[in-house]
């Protein structure tokens, strides 16, 4: 059992229950990202016939079911834990939680920049793209839910989709759909109190990401193979893009009142209201002095935001030094 692998796995599974965080992120900043692409875009109709052909074996090594099967343990056990503990961080320690994948994802950039080995203005061009791709996305208002069986599929592609994007979180792309909440409440259910109809949404759910991965795995394959310092250029520029969405101090621009039912941008009316009692609709960046919604906890902010930029820096290093190590003992 490789327990590293199970943990990378277990980190990708916490980061997609979070939205504005990326699970694809936390894929290439642990060096799994090409590798996963590769095993998704496997399960083709050549490779399952192995099974009904009865070579179980050829399929298992086919698919890299060794990788898979590690990774996903670690992925359900992070979504398990992202699902009731991460709720809570959420609500009570939301500005360090932010502050900790802010670190992770700015270390990444700069990981991720040093590799680019020619600097071009179609290269340019790529990572303000990919910055400014991801700033839109991050800026839509959320919609309202469905709960038609098309709606439910649609929203499982998108998620997916987005997911294999480093910078662009799935989860958020729910919540821009009105899903989010759906969802993890199906999920939630299923696994605290069984429910026929909450688990028929997470299967319609389900196809929708079967089918999206293997067909979005295949489109950015086939670009990281052709256009390579392209697509990581861009790939990087996704992620610069989405920090705007985790910056730990966010205030409410406008929201949802739901004692009066109207649309909201007075904040002298926000203070004076519960959490429970409006829905933001759009935030804005601020910094902390200005962070007036709660305390702006800054110190231990800025603890996790480095701790999470050198949990990053350590993990390049110690795995580029292990990789050296390799290379020169073969």
């Amino acid at each position: 059992m490789n327990i590293l692998l199970s943990l990378k796995g277990l980190a990708i599974g916490i980061a997609e229950i979070i939205p504005g965080v990326s699970g694809g992120t936390i894929a290439f900043i642990t060096g799994i990202y090409e590798r996963l692409l590769n095993a998704i875009q496997a399960w083709n109709f050549q490779n399952i016939s192995r099974l009904f052909k009865g070579d179980i074996k050829g399929f298992w090594k086919a698919i890299d079911g060794k990788f898979i099967f590690q990774l996903g343990i670690g992925m359900l056990t992070g979504m398990v834990i992202g699902a009731f503990a991460i709720s809570y961080l959420l609500v009570h320690y939301i500005e360090p939680l932010l502050g900790f994948f802010f670190g992770l994802i700015l270390a990444s950039v700069q990981m991720i920049i040093r590799q680019v080995h020619k600097w071009s203005l179609k290269n340019m061009l790529f990572l303000i793209g990919g910055t400014f791709f991801a700033l839109w996305v991050v800026m839509i208002s959320p919609t309202s839910g469905n709960l038609q069986i098309w709606y439910i599929f649609i929203s499982g592609f998108i998620a997916i989709c987005a997911l294999m994007l480093p910078g662009i979180s799935g989860s958020f792309m729910l919540l821009i759909l009105g899903m989010y909440t759906t969802i993890l409440a199906a999920f939630k259910g299923v696994m605290t109190n069984f429910n026929f109809d909450q688990f028929f949404i997470l299967i319609v759910f389900g196809f929708g990401l079967i089918l999206g991965a293997a067909t979005f795995s295949r489109v950015i394959s086939w670009t990281l193979k052709k256009f390579h310092q392209q697509t990581l250029m861009a790939l990087t520029g996704f992620m610069i893009g989405s920090l705007w969405k985790i910056w730990p101090w966010r205030i409410p621009a406008t929201w949802l009142n739901k004692i009066t039912n109207e649309i909201e941008s007075d904040r002298a009316v926000l203070e004076t209201l519960s959490k429970s009692d409006y829905k933001i609709i759009s935030e804005e960046v601020v910094f902390p002095q200005d962070y007036f919604v709660d305390h702006p906890k800054i110190a231990l902010t800025i603890t996790t935001l480095a701790f999470g930029f050198f949990l990053v820096i350590s993990l390049d290093y110690y795995f580029s030094k292990r990789q050296n190590k390799e290379v020169i003992s073969q």
